[in-house]
């Protein structure tokens, strides 16, 4: 019988869980509704533009960030799509961030970036190499899994615990301004 942290389905809960919170972060901006009226939209179809001597964003930390945040989904691609080489998972991994990329844009919350489309696409091969190394390290798929699933339920608790004290925090901060007003 296979322990509940091998549990396919608690790594198919997680990714849920994670996909979700990837919506709220990136689309939503970790507000509830998603449109504003009047925001100036834009694309940025060249990557990396300041390489090429264009204006452009070249904010270390925001590139990392979008490397990072994608890594949790090339790790479950692993776990659950163990037959799928990597050279099939690039293109999921690139149309998931392009459609996170055109939600900003389409519902005026954020600019289409194709920098955002590289690192994101990095994020996820480095969460699948990741979890290759992690699965040839424990010499067994279901090991792994269980490695991946125990980190990703801590990471996820305290993930969305952060994120759920940063919104009420704002919350509470935007009431105390609207009472000094």
């Amino acid at each position: 019988m296979t322990s509940f942290f091998q549990s396919k389905r608690l790594t198919y809960a997680l990714l849920l869980i994670y996909l979700i919170s990837l919506v709220w972060i990136i689309v939503l901006k970790f507000n509830l509704v998603a449109y504003h009226a009047g925001v100036e939209r834009s694309i940025n179809w060249i990557p990396f533009p300041r390489l090429f001597g264009l204006p452009g964003q070249g904010d270390r930390n925001e590139l990392l960030l979008n490397v990072l945040i994608f890594v949790p989904y090339g790790l479950y691609s692993g776990i659950l799509w163990q037959k799928w080489t990597l050279p099939r998972l690039i293109p999921v991994f690139l149309t998931s961030s392009f459609l996170f990329e055109s939600s900003q844009y389409f519902l005026k919350y954020g600019a289409f970036d194709a920098t955002d489309l590289v690192n994101n696409t990095l994020g996820g091969i480095l969460g699948w190499i990741t979890y290759q190394g992690l699965k040839k390290l424990a010499k067994s798929p279901k090991l792994a899994r269980k490695w991946v699933n125990i980190f990703a339920l801590i990471g996820t608790g305290i993930i969305l615990g952060l994120l759920l004290f940063l919104k009420f925090n704002q919350l509470w901060i935007f009431r105390m301004q609207l009472l000094e007003s």
